[in-house]
């Protein structure tokens, strides 16, 4: 009777321990989050062994810990075991384990390894490797009983049971984020990708996913206010080999479910009210493995920018075609004039002739020259030798080689005498200049004057070449530098098309810009273009290029932030030949830590990057408010580069661009945050060179952290720099919110510049936020 008393507790027990083990196995599965899993993990573990504390120390392929899980201790006890100064060697000793530990005297066991035991001192300890599938994933403990007994066999069986399991959790969550991470960086590559790509149900017929190209294809054909996928009932698709398809008349499901592979079909999609788009299709059936038709992948490319570019192409070889038709017509008609004459013609009049004939030859050569010009412009290869110049010279030259040329305008000139030299390439610069007066000339009466003019506009001279002319409409200014035909007489500028092109490709090979003004027809127009210049440092650059000397330029790191591979590789190749040490980067969520860590003295940074855009970016991240930032992008519209100059951006470059006007810009805006100017406000003046601040011309003594903070604030004028900013780029503070230190030497800054906080002039505090320097020629109210 006793035995089968003996057997029934036992089977109880068993009972028990399933259901236990059954309820604990629910807990587990009922969640995917690797956290909560190894909580429940070690606190069923916990409850099954009687045990009163719990841990388990992950670690990654090669054997470095990753996580500290633990059930039972308290707050503090947590993280003075991860302080443990013993912990790291204590961890790599039960890392090596080959199978389940169990320990009747933790403490000695620890003091015989060498270790101290101050955060082991119970006595019961039981431990084992975590596996999956052969690889060690980390380890699993259990420490001392709440009922003050040993470990035993069934104890040991749990913590391997729940081990394993725990062993499987970290593996499967591994192998999630590694798919999660290589499925983002696909939904990445297809979304930014240039070509449109539309994934179809096969069952339904309808459109699961779009990227972004696929969406601004279709933008234009759908209804205002109706969702994309109703396209699908309206859309008439017309094949090269004209035959028409409307999609309303199918079923879209069963054309889906006989797909087949489709490629290169030039395809035009048209709605009844007329409008349309013409693509270039590609279309993929993704088969399950019973060979029917599960999606369809469809690629789409629009073909307006070929078509654009086929139709530019034809307008410039009509344009080139007329103007070399020209000259070889009176190049012919002055030779067959003197061949077929009956009577010889006088000598004068046989000067005449070939004056006309070399003249015209003359013309020939230049504009075959441009041609050339273009060519390389357009493909990145024209090189410029810039050399220390004095403006007058070049400016002398140009006129002298206008009116030599048969100019019969009166040229006027007009520059300071204190102008500073240049860095200009002298040849090209002279070219960029008789273009303008030619220009200038052919669209003027020769009665009026033609002016130059010359200024200094910070780190630049900026020359301009004036007319009183026919002038230029507003909406034609912006085109005024693209290659094309002349203008229309409604716009009232006529000319070739090429010269004003390689006028704006000479002076961006140089760093510079060229913009064109105009009040409109019969008002006159102005071209301004400018010229770095010259410093002390370009003096004794030994490669001629207008930015910093070659054996500088491999201390230089300049960061380039765009999501067009292409457009990085670019970059990489073009600023790495020409000395910089380059860091491209993909993504701008890395920006801050880039920044941090790489120290580069420049950014190159897209305009537009996934779920955010450069503007934002300045906006946000606070380590862009000390560097100079270079702004790239396709967008080129005056108000897009207004914007991106008034946030703090030093440049702006339009894609594409050359290698020369890249490595251009960037020495340029090197040189001038190398050489920042003063910093001039009321009676304060910061002299960032010589560490110098002066308050009514006497010297304001400032300890290095009221200096920095000063010089930080003054950079940012304008803008409100974050307590949490100046925290971390003044005192190095990256987990502190404490705003006091803040506070206190802003409070002494304007103590020693006379800065009444209740009537700021210089610091003012924006409450809850930070602080801002007021900018120059801004009223000192806050």
């Amino acid at each position: 009777m006793k035995e089968t008393d003996r057997l029934k507790q036992e089977i109880e027990v068993l009972r028990e321990r399933i259901s236990r083990l059954s309820t604990a196995s629910l807990r587990i599965s009922a969640s995917l989050d690797l956290d909560t899993v190894l909580n429940e993990i070690a606190d069923s573990a916990r409850t099954l062994t009687g045990a009163r504390y719990c841990a388990i120390a992950t670690m990654d392929e090669a054997g470095e810990p990753v996580d500290f899980v633990t059930s039972g201790f308290t707050a503090d006890e947590h993280r003075a075991m991860l302080e443990w100064a013993d912990g790291p060697r204590l961890f790599e000793h039960f890392r090596d384990l080959e199978g389940p530990l169990r320990i009747a005297d933790a403490p000695a066991y620890i003091r015989s390894l060498g270790f101290s035991p101050e955060l082991l001192p119970w006595g019961t300890f039981q431990g084992t490797p975590m596996r999956h599938r052969g690889t060690h994933v980390g380890n699993f403990y259990l420490v001392v009983k709440e009922d003050g007994t040993a470990f035993t066999d069934d104890d040991e069986e749990v913590l391997v049971l729940f081990a394993s399991q725990a062993a499987a959790a970290i593996a499967h969550a591994r192998a999630f984020e590694e798919e999660r991470h290589v499925r983002a960086g696909l939904e990445a590559l297809v979304e930014t990708s240039p070509v449109g790509v539309v994934v179809f149900d096969a069952q339904s017929g309808r459109p699961t996913s779009m990227n972004r190209e696929a969406r601004r294809i279709v933008e234009d054909l759908r209804l205002p206010g109706r969702p994309a996928v109703e396209l699908l009932e309206v859309i008439t698709c017309r094949f090269a080999d004209g035959r028409e398809i409307a999609l309303e008349e199918f079923s879209l499901a069963s054309l889906m479910g006989n797909a087949e592979t489709v490629r290169a079909e030039e395809i035009e999609l048209s709605t009844p009210d007329g409008r349309s788009v013409k693509v270039l299709v590609n279309a993929t059936p993704i088969r399950l493995e019973e060979d029917a038709v599960s999606s369809v992948v469809v690629t789409m490319q629009d073909l307006k920018p070929l078509d654009d570019l086929e139709r530019l192409r034809a307008e410039f070889l009509g344009m080139v075609s007329h103007e070399l038709r020209v000259p070889l017509t009176s190049i012919k008609g002055s030779a067959s004039t003197v061949l077929d004459a009956t009577l010889v013609p006088t000598p004068a009049e046989m000067f005449q002739f070939f004056r006309i004939i070399n003249e015209q030859a003359d013309h020939m050569r230049n504009l075959i020259s441009n041609l050339l010009d273009a060519g390389r412009i357009d493909a990145g290869t024209l090189s410029v030798s810039p050399e220390l110049s004095e403006v007058a010279a070049l400016v002398d030259q140009a006129r002298n080689t206008f009116l030599s040329s048969g100019g019969r305008h009166t040229v006027l000139i007009d520059l300071p005498p204190d102008l500073p030299r240049v860095m200009a390439d002298r040849q090209r610069i002279v070219q960029v200049l008789n273009n303008l007066l030619s220009n200038a000339a052919r669209n003027s009466p020769e009665s009026s004057p033609i002016r130059i003019a010359a200024a200094r506009e910070e780190a630049h001279v900026a020359i301009s070449v004036t007319d009183e002319g026919r002038g230029v409409a507003p909406e034609v200014l912006p085109r005024l530098f693209e290659k094309r035909t002349g203008i229309d007489g409604k716009g009232g500028y006529a000319g070739t098309g090429l010269g004003l092109a390689i006028c704006k490709g000479l002076v961006e090979a140089h760093g510079g810009r060229i913009r064109a003004e105009s009040d409109g027809p019969g008002q006159g127009t102005c071209f301004t273009f400018t010229i770095a210049v010259a410093g002390e440092k370009d003096e004794s650059a030994e490669d001629g290029s207008p930015g910093p000397p070659r054996e500088t330029r491999a201390q230089a790191r300049i960061l380039v932030v765009d999501d067009d591979p292409q457009t990085l590789r670019f970059a990489r190749d073009a600023l790495g030949a020409a000395g910089y040490a380059t860091i491209v980067t993909g993504e701008a969520g890395d920006l801050s830590r880039l920044i941090r860590v790489e120290k580069p003295r420049l950014v190159l940074l897209d305009l537009v990057l996934p779920e955010t855009d450069g503007i934002e970016l300045m906006e946000t991240v606070p380590e862009l408010a000390e560097l100079p930032v270079i702004f790239i992008s396709g967008y080129g519209r005056d108000e897009t580069i207004a914007r991106a100059l008034e946030i703090g951006a030093v440049d702006y470059i339009v894609k594409p661009f050359s290698a020369t006007e890249l490595t251009a810009r960037v020495g340029a805006a090197l040189r001038r945050s190398a050489e920042p100017e003063p910093f001039l406000l009321g009676d304060l003046a910061i002299h960032y060179e010589q560490r110098l601040v002066t308050l009514a011309g006497r010297r304001v003594e400032l300890t290095a952290t009221e200096y920095e903070l000063l010089r930080l604030l003054s950079v940012n004028a304008g803008r409100v720099v974050t307590n949490e900013s100046l925290l971390r780029r003044v005192w190095g503070n990256h987990d502190s919110n404490d705003a006091k230190p803040v506070r206190t030497f802003v409070k002494q800054l304007r103590r020693k510049l006379g800065d009444d906080a209740s009537r700021p002039a210089y610091i003012l505090t924006e409450r809850g936020v930070g602080y801002r320097m007021v900018r120059p020629g801004e009223p000192p109210t806050p």
